[in-house]
């Protein structure tokens, strides 16, 4: 276990590298949360999920996982082109006009692993919650996992998400919230408190663990669990404490950095702190 979290780990510096370089080369995006989720989409991709990255958009036969807060499409996009869904060098192209990566995924362009345009907050845990009901009633025994923003939870559709997966019995659903505490305008607490998300989804009908997301071994081992709990007739939810803007320590813990991008010297020492394991793009 100890050489794969060491390789994990790898991947985790070379993807947050990636993040600060794509955005700072626009000058546009946002890398806060995509750096607060790195190990999360570390994990899912290459340790937790069972998926073909030759990729086809039906997913059958495989898990599957949507993205809801798409603001993070940094992470999300190098998280796929270092697990070999498109090339390394795509990257370059990010939020530039005409070209695949967009600054919230979209689907009209055809880019691997993207089964749905996000980003308007809200939509995703329908959509999971939709598609996952399909695999039951196709008897494919394959999980779907969704990842939503903490400030994502102020949405109203949310919730009649969260009816419909815990009424219908959707138990091949894994749900993960970005548990960071900030949004655009602030802390969570100030904009909109969101109470106590846990006893909400388990009043729902929901299992809930939590876990720090920063933590890989600790993150691995949540995953796992939630996945042990599938089948049961519930679905689940991950309560996943991280830090915006981790592995950079003038971005960590705030939400300034939820939408800005780092200029020159900022990304000099960004990325003085991030090791390049992989190879830069």
């Amino acid at each position: 276990m100890q050489a794969d979290l060491d390789n994990l780990s790898k991947i985790c510096s070379q993807v947050r590298r990636d993040i600060v370089r794509m955005v700072h080369a626009v000058q546009s995006g946002h890398p806060g949360g995509s750096l607060g989720c790195t190990e999360y989409f570390v994990a899912i991709y290459n340790h937790v999920m069972s998926y073909d990255n030759s990729f086809n958009m039906d997913g059958k036969g495989e898990d599957m996982f949507f993205l809801s807060n798409g603001h993070i499409s940094p992470v999300f996009y190098s998280t796929l082109a270092r697990a070999g869904f498109f090339e390394v060098e795509e990257l370059n192209t990010f939020r530039k006009i005409g070209t695949r990566l967009q600054g919230h995924p979209a689907t009209e362009e055809g880019l691997p692993g993207v089964r749905i345009a996000s980003g308007s907050l809200g939509q995703g845990l329908s959509v999971a919650s939709g598609v996952a009901l399909a695999k039951k009633l196709n008897g494919d025994e394959k999980l779907v996992y969704v990842l939503m923003g903490d400030g994502e939870q102020q949405e109203g559709q949310i919730w009649e998400a969260a009816m419909f997966a815990a009424h219908n019995k959707i138990d091949n659903l894994i749900a993960t919230i970005d548990y960071n505490g900030q949004q655009i305008d602030g802390k969570t607490d100030d904009v909109n408190s969101l109470g106590n998300l846990g006893d909400k989804y388990k009043s729902f009908g929901w299992e809930v663990v939590s876990c720090d997301g920063n933590n890989l071994e600790e993150l691995i081992g949540t995953l796992e669990k939630a996945k042990s709990k599938s089948g049961n007739g519930k679905p689940v939810l991950i309560l996943m404490k991280t830090e915006m803007g981790k592995g950079v320590d003038f971005m960590e813990g705030t939400h300034k950095w939820h939408g800005i991008a780092p200029n020159d010297e900022q990304l000099e020492n960004a990325l003085g702190q991030l090791e390049e394991t992989l190879g830069d793009y």
